[in-house]
């Protein structure tokens, strides 16, 4: 009969741990490229402004404009700052994750390797005395 692998249940908790840093980290990651999508956009739509402006208040209304669009551009830019830094954190977890679980994963991969080792010990043990009895039998038979 098989033993258990005593850490089997910690395995299992480390392996979802695992898999809900690894949703972290995708749901972090899709917040990063929105952002950067984002201000991409918004870069590319304030590129394409090519009004002229004729009179002094149209001059002030772009300068307006363009002073929010700077504004905006740099809330676009922290947001992007600070998403890349909560990827960058999730990235982090989903390693030490990653580490804690292959560790346990060995222990698990050599305990099953001893564990059929052991029983194929115990076959060939059984075998040999098989083998062994059918043989002892075959020479006394003869014998007499």
């Amino acid at each position: 009969m098989s033993r258990q692998f005593t850490l089997a249940g910690l395995l299992r908790l480390r392996h979802m741990q695992q898999d809900q840093a690894a949703a972290n980290l995708a749901t972090a990651n899709r917040r990063h490229s929105a952002s950067s999508s984002r201000r991409a956009a918004a870069r590319a739509e304030l590129g394409e402004s090519d009004a002229e402006v004729s009179t002094a208040a149209g001059l002030q209304g772009m300068a307006a404009a363009r002073a929010s669009s700077q504004s905006m551009l740099a809330d676009l830019q922290t947001m992007v700052q600070l998403d890349h830094d909560q990827a960058e954190q999730a990235r982090a977890v989903f390693t030490a994750a990653r580490i804690n679980t292959k560790g346990l994963e060995k222990l698990s991969e050599k305990h099953a390797a001893q564990v059929a080792d052991e029983e194929l010990a115990a076959e060939q043990v059984a075998v040999d005395e098989m083998a062994s009895g059918s043989w002892h039998r075959e020479r006394t038979e003869s014998a007499v």
